[in-house]
């Protein structure tokens, strides 16, 4: 509830549901990867999970697994889903190659020169300045949505990277720890501008285990 006299909206960062990828590799901007049927039915499950809330808007990153995942949300809400280019995944060095441990890329002397500085990180896309284009994501959002409820379809790594500038913390991390899991939902809200609590649900959480497990954002 917010604060009196102020007005609380709601920024939902919903990651999209599992994607068909039977090659096993990281697609990350590529074209052409949608969801699977499993995914889609993740994506029904954070419809049903915000069936009840008050979105106004529904905004998802132009990647076609995202714009899949909107769609239930913005037809149960009757809103047309908006496309924002913030909201694409992270670019990186390894696009369309396997880098699973002991058969990717990763083991392959060559691609070496692309790890020196997992700070940074070294290959891909600055964690700063995926931090960056996202707040300015969630702070359109919530301008367009102020005083109900907004959610933008996104991508692991730019929403946990999202979540850990919010919160202060620093950007780099280990990939394990992200808790970011398959159509998840980190939930932003906000008194007026200020930020004053985050959450984060699972809505397909006992769907997760018949996921693959095969890392592709």
């Amino acid at each position: 509830m917010a604060v009196e006299g102020k007005q609380r909206t709601v920024v939902h960062l919903l990651r999209h549901g599992e994607v068909y990828n039977p090659e096993g590799v990281l697609y990350g901007r590529l074209p052409g990867y949608v969801l699977s049927d499993l995914g889609h039915e993740m994506a029904q499950r954070a419809a049903d999970a915000l069936q009840g809330n008050d979105v106004t808007h529904v905004i998802a990153s132009p990647m076609e697994r995202a714009q899949q995942t909107a769609s239930p949300i913005a037809s149960s809400h009757k809103v047309e889903t908006l496309t924002e280019p913030l909201l694409i995944e992270a670019d990186n060095i390894f696009e369309g190659q396997r880098v699973s441990v002991g058969d990717g890329v990763l083991k392959q002397p060559r691609t070496w020169r692309h790890l020196w500085n997992p700070f940074r990180p070294s290959w891909g896309e600055p964690y700063d300045e995926v931090a960056a284009r996202m707040g300015a994501a969630v702070d359109s959002a919530r301008e367009l949505a102020r005083g109900h409820e907004a959610v933008l379809v996104s991508h692991q790594l730019p929403i946990w990277v999202a979540r850990l500038s919010a919160e202060g913390r620093r950007l780099w991390h280990d990939p394990r720890s992200r808790q970011c899991s398959l159509a998840s939902l980190t939930s932003l809200s906000f008194d007026d501008d200020d930020l004053v609590a985050i959450t984060y649900t699972e809505p397909s959480r006992d769907l997760l285990g018949k996921a693959s497990k095969i890392a592709g954002a």
